[in-house]
């Protein structure tokens, strides 16, 4: 006799599936546990704070005698990170069940409340991993947004209270494609980065914006017998539209512009259907003079996305230095 395989897949998937829960459930312990260590410390610290340096003192004391019971969980930084993180989540009820330790070890690092609060919108929203949280985090990601976007525009979209009505509002600038693993110093062609980016499309989407979903490779569009190919397509399920991708390893030209405008034309006149939003084109580029952009393009243009792309996580310093130049630019232009 042989055992039916419906019964020991149903079996395996019970036995993944509590185990997958158990799992849940001592994350989430652990992080109530944490959160009530931290704030026995930072009470006991408001108690105490009269004298000069009793805060210091309270968590190598508790650290001298935790760890060589409990391990290095209770370390002085992790100590000082546990009161970190009562402090910016004061209210347990409102912690998540679906963030684990790492979850928050990342939030509690972020530098503003508005920072903090847009990233836990888009991991709750996108259901992001620890992992995928982190990512997101050393890219820059709000920092990129509010690149073409103001704080508040930026938060309301992430909390969903805002519906994107144009592509600036959730296509990023420039977009960080680190996990393709190519060289920033080796010359290649549109293609590989083309088959880079199909090799890693899950990270690409997670990458290119919210709502994305891909639908074709190199697809070939007829025109009263001239042919074409447009790199990739996608739909944007928020947007509620066509979005083609072009790619180009080198710098942006106004002929690029001009092509890429007319695929959008294609679509909006042939493949768009009535219900849907106008196309919308990205020029996925190495590099872009922004005033060529802007010339080229109607002035009430909300087509065509120009976009740089880096094969590397950018430092603090450069997105610092790419948020002065826009802010910069955008002086330039009220005036």
């Amino acid at each position: 006799m042989e055992l039916k395989k419906e019964l020991i897949n149903q079996i395996q998937s019970i036995i993944s599936s509590a185990r997958e829960r158990a799992i849940r459930s001592v994350d989430t312990e652990r992080v109530l546990m944490y959160w009530q260590i931290g704030k026995v410390i930072f009470e006991e610290e408001q108690e105490g704070k009269e004298r000069a340096g009793y805060g210091d003192f309270l968590i190598k004391s508790l650290s001298k005698m935790l760890q060589p019971q409990f391990g290095s969980g209770f370390s002085v930084r992790q100590l000082e990170r546990y009161r970190q993180f009562y402090r910016k989540f004061p209210i347990t009820s409102a912690l998540r069940t679906q963030f684990s330790w790492t979850h928050y070890k990342l939030l509690i690092s972020a530098e503003s409340p508005e920072k903090r609060e847009f990233y836990i919108a888009e991991a709750t929203k996108n259901n992001w991993t620890g992992r995928q949280l982190e990512r997101q985090i050393n890219s820059q990601l709000f920092e990129r947004l509010l690149m073409s976007n103001d704080v508040q525009k930026v938060l309301a979209v992430a909390r969903e209270e805002k519906v994107p009505s144009e592509a600036r509002e959730i296509i990023k600038d420039p977009m960080v494609l680190e996990f393709l693993g190519l060289r920033r110093e080796t010359a290649y062609y549109e293609k590989d980065l083309e088959t880079a980016i199909i090799t890693h499309l899950q990270d690409f989407l997670l990458e290119i914006g919210n709502g994305f979903s891909f639908v074709a490779r190199q697809k070939r569009i007829h025109i009263e017998g001239d042919e074409f190919s447009i790199d990739l397509v996608f739909y944007n399920r928020l947007l509620q539209c066509f979005v083609l991708v072009e790619i180009k390893t080198s710098k942006l030209t106004h002929q690029d512009i001009g092509q890429l405008q007319m695929y959008v034309n294609y679509y909006d006149r042939f493949e768009k259907q009535e219900i849907e939003n106008p196309t919308i084109g990205i020029l996925l580029c190495a590099d872009k003079n922004d005033a060529v952009v802007r010339i080229t393009l109607p002035e009430n243009n909300k087509s065509i996305v120009a976009s740089k792309y880096q094969l590397y996580l950018p430092t603090e310093q450069q997105l610092i230095a790419e948020v002065q130049k826009e802010i910069e630019k955008m002086d330039q232009r009220e005036k």
